[in-house]
Parts: C-alpha cells; sequence; structure tokens
C-alpha cells in the first residue's frame, strides 16, 4: 500500500522537516511513501484561504485512494487502533491512503465529505506544521505495529 502525505504550506527547514524526513524515511523501508508539499492561500480572510487550500486539496487527491484528513473535530484513535485500521485496508487490497494535514484555518466540509476517515491526534490544539511530525511518526509506529516490531512497546 502506497501512501501519500499531503501538506499545506511550505515546510519550514529545520527541526519540522528533520523530524517528518526521520520518520517518513523509516516508513519508506516498509511501504511506498510521497510527500506532497500544496501552496497556502496566502493573504485574505480566513474563509477564503480555508476555500482555497481546500480546492488545492481536492484537486490533488486521486481517484480511488482511501482519504485520511487531520481535523481537531475529528475521531481520536490510539496507536494500535490506527494500525488496525490501515492493516484493514491493506487486506482489502486498497492500493493507496492519501493522509492530509491542511493549513492553519482548516478544511472545507467538502473535504470532511471526501475523506474515510477523520481523524484528531489530539483535544489539544497543535501549530500544523508540528503535527506533521507527530502524525509522521504515527505512520511509522502503525507500520512497525503491523509487523510487529518492538518499537511499539
Amino acid at each position: 500500500m502506497k501512501v501519500r502525505l499531503l501538506l499545506v504550506g511550505r515546510s519550514e527547514r529545520g527541526l519540522v522537516t528533520d523530524g517528518v524526513d526521520h520518520y517518513l524515511n523509516r516508513l519508506a523501508r516498509t511501504m511506498p511513501v510521497e510527500q506532497i508539499i500544496l501552496p497556502e492561500a496566502g493573504k485574505g480572510d480566513p474563509a477564503y484561504q480555508q476555500r482555497t487550500e481546500s480546492e488545492r486539496i481536492l484537486a490533488a487527491l486521486k481517484p480511488g485512494e482511501r482519504v485520511v484528513i487531520m481535523d481537531e473535530r475529528g475521531k481520536m484513535l490510539t496507536s494500535p487502533q490506527f494500525a488496525e485500521r490501515l492493516g484493514t485496508w491493506r487486506d482489502q487490497g486498497v492500493r493507496q491512503v492519501a493522509f492530509v494535514i491542511g493549513g492553519a484555518y482548516g478544511m472545507t466540509d467538502a473535504v470532511r465529505d471526501r475523506a474515510d476517515l477523520v481523524m484528531s491526534l489530539s483535544a489539544m490544539t497543535f501549530p500544523h506544521q508540528l503535527v506533521r511530525v507527530l502524525f509522521a511518526e504515527q505512520l511509522y509506529r502503525a507500520s512497525t505495529i503491523l509487523q510487529g516490531s518492538p518499537y511499539h512497546h
């Protein structure tokens, strides 16, 4: 199963990029992974930015791929539950899953409606740059759980 990580906004050099790259490089040992950076909307009111970025997300999604979006109103899963969901999709023959981390103002209902899973990492709010690192680690953790690796203990 191939993983595509769609990220809105530029990647800041330093800890965020290093952290994401660290976990995605580890993940790439067990499954193909692609990171796609979508440009943020730039200036404008929050509704304009959300709408513009959501249009870019929808345009980047491919027909037939599963879509998981990160949203503060989403379902919270434990790491084993997340791994189980990925394992189920893998076992069902799903070829590609797109994970979407939006911009600072979130995504429209149109993106949520396209998602197969709307997921939250926490009840707390994090900067969307930091969510990239946290989620990359959870993707890697899920792959190790599915392999039976001792990483998740």
